[in-house]
Order: structure tokens, then sequence, then C-alpha cells
């Protein structure tokens, strides 16, 4: 392993281990280590035939196919830089990244195509588009004459021209975050970031050559990439999946002898009190959570089901991967913790001044190591604002290391356990205090009324801002609002409680599969105009 600089290295180094082993899986069809080698040649040669330059970005609009990371990791391999595109995202989200990322060439399907006639001509640096499934003629002008099959340029050889010559702190990938709060920002990652998070996250899960892991998420998603990287790292195979419903995530779970599970809160809220098959139990042997607080409810439901699984409770930032986990082993001492520092990162917190916090004092989480990220693609200004030295450098130190400062807040204790507080941004500022929508969702949780809640601010004209909860039920109940909002008069002190709570059949959620927040608060925000206090 420590000759891998490139992140497509892994898969090769997975294929010296051994070649014949599943690599992917999709559907009723497998792809061993050699093939899927093969696979990303074909991709490398065809892509290098189309003029890509050394650094060119390659967008990846496709659901998860096979075809899919052989052109992420074939780009990769011929040295470019892939930018893998959510295929829930509409075409004016697509056209927008590919014209923020100045992106050369689009890997896409027939279909898809079709939906991006008219907006890809706001894309000028688009050259070519590579269509999976078909051929030019069933595209519409003016966008056909960019269009080429991919049957034309990729042959059975997998051979061809070698990639640009890279190295391990060239850029490799760009991923966009959801856009929920404004227009997506694109994470600039290079192959070093890509390879060390693989490792780090491997190793504290344990990963080993007879792991499957089902990947659900997007792969524009970190997270999801992540189910890829650190299965290569280890040898493991994917299961590529886009579900319709949980129960479909239950099935496929027991159909392909799922080891290994990684979701967000909201998947997990659906799936947990689902019926799991004695068979899903036997083989599921760790899951994890990531991009927001798992509900404790959720959690002892999962934990209930799943008695011999290990859980993992995870942070994570786009800019650095991922940040911290909960050994499972702790999880009983320290439920609501995030853990410490995932392997081979740092992290600190912080005051305003970059000076260390007490234990148990609230402060910024700051991360520094070898998965902190390049910056955003195309903005300075929030590179600048957002990757600044890491604190405690020595000052005679002439290029100082830049971390990420999250923004986040969050305490730790004397043992070195870090605990979420919330975002900056999403701090709640009512009657002069600031109040955490974590803290509140939690004891909303604990009611036991509701399945999924979220806490956010809403303009008042007494109170600044009044917390309003949107959530959903778990049952029919009588008076459901009056109820919640008495247990946290019970819980909370009087400017932690909501003035509202509001109940939906359905929370919306963004394309990486986490509530909306931004939407809620948009949908919401005249809800007080002229309200006195409760």
């Amino acid at each position: 392993m420590q000759n891998i600089t490139l992140v497509h290295e892994l898969v090769h180094m997975a294929l010296l281990r051994s070649a014949d082993r599943d690599a992917l899986v999709h559907r009723t069809e497998t792809l061993s280590y050699r093939a899927l080698w093969r696979l990303i040649g074909q991709w490398r040669a065809g892509l290098l035939r189309l003029g890509l330059d050394a650094g060119d970005r390659v967008g990846v609009y496709l659901p998860k196919t096979f075809d899919t990371p052989g052109a992420l990791f074939g780009t990769a391999a011929a040295g470019g830089c892939f930018v893998p595109l959510n295929p829930l995202i509409k075409p004016f989200q697509v056209a927008h990244i590919l014209h923020d990322c100045n992106a050369r060439i689009l890997v896409t399907s027939v279909e898809r195509a079709k939906g991006l006639v008219s907006t890809l001509t706001q894309c000028p640096d688009l050259r070519q588009v590579v269509l999976v499934d078909g051929s030019p003629t069933d595209i519409a002008e003016p966008l056909r004459t960019r269009c080429v099959g991919a049957a034309a340029i990729l042959d059975d050889s997998g051979g061809g021209p070698a990639g640009h010559r890279r190295i391990d702190t060239d850029l490799a990938a760009i991923l966009y975050t959801s856009g929920s709060t404004g227009a997506p920002k694109g994470v600039v990652l290079s192959h070093r970031n890509l390879i060390a998070g693989a490792l780090s996250v491997a190793g504290y899960l344990e990963n080993r050559p007879e792991d499957r892991l089902l990947a659900v998420l997007p792969l524009s998603f970190d997270y999801g990439l992540s189910q890829l990287t650190t299965a290569f790292a280890a040898g493991a195979a994917v299961v590529l999946m886009d579900y319709l419903l949980p129960t479909d995530v239950i099935r496929a779970v027991t159909r392909y002898g799922i080891t290994g599970l990684a979701a967000v809160p909201p998947l997990w809220t659906q799936v947990a009190g689902l019926d799991w098959p004695q068979a899903a139990r036997t083989s599921l042997r760790y899951l994890t959570n990531s991009g927001g607080s798992l509900p404790a409810p959720t959690l002892q439901t999962l934990r209930s089901q799943l008695p011999n699984t290990r859980i993992y409770l995870m942070y994570g930032l786009t800019e650095a991967f991922r940040s911290t986990y909960l050994p499972p082993d702790q999880i009983d001492t320290r439920p609501d913790s995030i853990g410490k520092a995932i392997p081979n990162a740092e992290v600190l917190v912080v005051r305003e001044d970059g000076s260390q916090c007490e234990p148990d004092e609230p402060g910024e989480l700051v991360h520094r190591g070898a998965l902190v990220s390049l910056g955003y693609w195309n903005d300075p200004a929030r590179t600048r604002e957002r990757f600044r030295p890491a604190p405690g450098q020595p000052d005679g130190l002439p290029n100082p290391e830049l971390a990420v400062w999250s923004g986040d807040q969050v305490r730790r204790d004397a043992d070195g356990y870090l605990y979420f507080i919330g975002r900056r941004d999403e701090q709640i500022k009512t009657s002069g205090y600031r109040v955490s929508p974590t803290e509140v969702e939690e004891v909303v949780y604990r009611s036991g009324l509701v399945a999924e809640a979220v806490a956010i601010g809403i303009p008042h004209g007494t109170l600044g801002q009044a917390i309003l909860v949107v959530a959903t039920a778990t049952a029919h109940h009588p008076d459901l609002e009056s109820r919640v909002i008495a247990h946290c008069r019970d819980t909370l002190p009087g400017f932690m409680v909501p003035q509202r709570v509001l109940f939906e059949s359905d929370l919306p959620r963004n394309p990486n599969g986490k509530i909306d927040r931004t939407l809620l608060a948009s949908r919401f925000e005249n809800l007080f105009r002229g309200e006195p206090a409760r």
C-alpha cells in the first residue's frame, strides 16, 4: 500500500492481491478486479482519444452502473479530474456545475442528454458529451454535434496511450455540495486526500477482502464515494444500488450478503423499524452513520434489531472527507458523542482567536492533516474564509499549514471525546440566546411521539427568531403538538421551548438524502408574522 500515490491505483493494488475477487456487483452482474481494471483502462484510453489534457474536468452524470466508477477512475487514470453529478439533480443544476468547473467532457446516458439539450448551451468549455448507451443521432441539435457514443471511443483491450503524469498532490476530483443553502460549492480533492481518507476509514472499520459494501448513497456525495475507495483499499466488493424504497435496502442486504452499510439519519430512521430478516442480521458486520446526528430512538431501535452489528457514529466535512468516529464500544458510555479524530487527522476545538478551548468549553472544530482538501473551485473568497492556517504553529514557519475551520460548534470532554453543538449558520437566535437546533431536536425525539424532527429559526417580531419544529409522527395521537410542547417545557429552559410543532407526512430531502432545512425555513418564513410570543 505504501507505493500507492494515485487514487485509481487502489484498484490495481487489489488486482495484484486477488485479480478474480469480486470488485463490483450491479443487479445480477459482477465485475472482478481484473475486469474492473480493464474497464478503467478502456475509459482512460477513450478519454485520451478525445483530447483530455492533464487536469481537465470530466463530469459523470449517471445512475450507479459499472460505467460510473469506470468513467470516474478512468478519468483519474488518464490524468484528468472527475466530477460526479448526483443523478437526482435537475438539468439547470447540471449546467451550473459543469459551467462552474469548466468541464471539458460529460459522460451521461441518452435519456439524460435529451434533457440537457438547451441547458448545456450555457457551458462553452464543454467539448464532448459521451453517451454510454446510444449514438449522437438520438440527440437533437445543437447538442448532437458535441456527442459521441462510448462504443466509438472504448476498445476491448483497455490499452492505448498512457495517462498524463500525475503526483499525489494533483487534483483528482471535485465534489459539489448539495446546494441546499444556495449555489453548490465545488470541493477540490487531491489524489492524496482520497487515498488518505480511504486508508484511514478502511483501517478503523477493519475492512477486509471478504466484505461486501452496499453503496446506496450518491457517488457525488463524499460519504457515498468513500464506499468505493474504502472497499478498493481493502480489496472488498461494492454492490451498486439506486434504491426506491427503504425496504429495497434491507432486501439488498439479504440478497447480496452485505457486511457493511453506510447511510444518513433520514434513511436510518426509515429502515430501523422495518423487519430485518435473520440473514441480514447475520451478514451485517457493521453500519455507519454520518451527515447528521442519529436520533437516540433510531439508534436504540437499530441496536435491538441488529444486536451483533457494530455501529460507528461519525462526523464528516466534505472539505476534509471525514473528521471523527465513535468506536462502537463507546456507544453505551457516550451515545451523543461524535468520537475522536480518525487516524491521520487532528481535530482541534478553538476559540475565535485560535487558542484551544478548555474541557467542555464550546468552540469551533478545526481539522488539520492529509485529508484537508485543496479548497473551493473557482471561489478564492470562500476558500480564504474556510481554509486558514492551522492553530498553534510556530511563528517562524514561512508557509503555515492550512486547516479547515468548519464553522461547527463542538465541545471536548475531559477524556478527549467530542460533542456536536451545532452549525454556526444554523444556530437559532431567540430572546437574546443562541440555541442549537440539535439540542431541541434531541429533546423532541425523547418524547417518543416523533419519527423525524427539524428545529429551525423563523423570523419573529418580539423574539428575533422563534423556534419552529417540523416533524413526522411515529403514530397518530390526539393533540400531538401540545403534547410535544408540554414535554419540551418539562425538559428545556423556557427560551428553548418551540413556539410551534408542525407535523408533515414527510420532510423534504436534498439530493444527498439529508433533510433540507433551508427549504423548510423558506416555506414557513411568514408563519409568525405579527404573532406574539407564546
